[in-house]
C-alpha cells in the first residue's frame, strides 16, 4: 500500500494523554450505537461496561508520541483524506453534498460530545451524536497480534468501515435502525445490527474501489486481500470461536467472517453505492 505523500485530511483531533474514566451515558442514539458498533472487536458487553462504570474524572496531560505512533497518525490522516476525496465525488455524482467526519485519536478513554465516554475496550467506534470516529492507535497492534489481520491496509479498512457508519448516519440509516430498536426483541434487533455492519463493510469496499480514481493512495491486490482478511478476522463466528465459546448465530451483531468478506468484496467489485442494500429483506419504514 503506497500512501506516503498523500493528501492529509486535517480533520483529526489528538486527545491522547487523557486518563481516568467517567460513567458511560447510554441514553439516545449515540449511546446505543457505541454499544452496537463499538463491539467491532467482539468484546463482551458486560465486561466492557464494567471497565467503564467507575466515576473518575478524565484529565488531560501532555502526551509524548512515539515514532511509530506519529507514523500511524500520518497514516490515519491520509487514509481519512482519501475517504473524503472518494465520498465527496460519489455524493456529488448523486447530487448530494458530503459532510466530512472527524477522526479523534485517543488512548485509554475519551469523552465524546454525543455518546458519553468511550473506552479503548470498545475498539474503534463511530458516534453519530457528534459525527466523529474514535480510534485508539493501539488497536493497530491488536489487529496483527490478536486477530491475525496483518498489513497496513487492515487499519485502513477499519477506518473506512467507520466512515461507512458516517455515510449511514448522513443518509439516515442509523436513525431508522435506532428507531426500530425499541420495537424489537434483542434477538430480532441483532439481525438489524448485522445488516448495519455489513453495509459499513460494503462502503469500505466501495472506497477501496475508487481510491485509484479519486485519491493518491495506491493499492495492490495483496492490499485488498489484507482487507478481506481483516473483515474475516472480526466476524462474529470467528471471534466466538477464538473466545472458546459456542458459536451462537442469534447473538451475532456484526455478521460472520464469510458475510463480512462477501460484502466488502461486493463493494470493491461494484464501486456502486446503490448496490449495498443489506436491508433488502427488512422493512425499515
Amino acid at each position: 500500500m503506497k500512501w506516503q505523500g498523500g493528501r492529509k485530511s486535517g480533520n483529526i483531533e489528538d486527545k491522547r494523554g487523557m486518563s481516568g474514566r467517567r460513567k458511560l451515558t447510554l441514553g439516545g442514539i449515540g449511546g446505543i450505537v457505541v454499544l452496537i458498533i463499538g463491539f467491532l472487536i467482539g468484546g463482551d458487553p458486560q465486561q466492557l461496561l464494567n471497565q467503564i462504570q467507575q466515576a473518575a474524572p478524565i484529565q488531560q496531560s501532555e502526551y509524548q508520541s512515539t515514532e511509530e505512533e506519529s507514523r500511524l497518525m500520518d497514516f490515519a490522516d491520509i487514509v481519512l483524506g482519501s475517504t473524503e476525496d472518494v465520498w465527496k465525488n460519489i455524493f456529488a455524482a448523486n447530487g448530494w453534498d458530503y459532510p466530512v467526519t472527524t477522526l479523534t485519536v485517543y488512548n485509554g478513554a475519551v469523552e465524546t460530545a454525543g455518546c458519553g465516554v468511550g473506552h479503548s475496550a470498545f475498539g474503534p467506534f463511530y458516534c453519530p451524536g457528534d459525527q466523529k470516529i474514535y480510534l485508539d492507535l493501539s488497536f493497530n497492534d491488536e489487529l496483527s497480534s490478536k486477530y491475525g489481520a496483518k498489513g497496513e491496509f487492515a487499519l485502513a479498512y477499519v477506518i473506512a468501515h467507520e466512515v461507512g457508519h458516517h455515510i449511514q448516519n448522513v443518509l439516515g440509516v442509523l436513525q431508522q435502525t435506532n428507531a426500530m430498536r425499541a420495537k424489537m426483541s434483542e434477538r430480532e434487533y441483532n439481525k438489524i445490527s448485522v445488516m448495519t455492519e455489513l453495509q459499513a463493510d460494503f462502503y469500505a469496499g466501495v472506497w477501496a474501489h475508487h481510491v485509484k480514481h479519486y485519491s493518491s493512495i495506491e493499492l495492490t491486490y495483496d492490499d485488498i486481500v489484507d482487507g478481506m482478511r481483516a473483515a474475516a478476522a472480526v466476524g462474529d463466528d470467528h471471534l466466538q470461536e477464538r473466545a472458546h465459546r459456542d458459536v451462537n448465530p442469534e447473538s451475532f451483531t456484526h455478521g460472520t467472517s464469510e458475510q463480512r468478506v462477501q460484502w466488502f468484496k461486493k463493494g470493491y467489485d461494484t464501486g456502486d453505492i446503490n448496490a449495498g442494500n443489506t436491508f433488502e429483506s427488512t422493512n425499515l419504514e
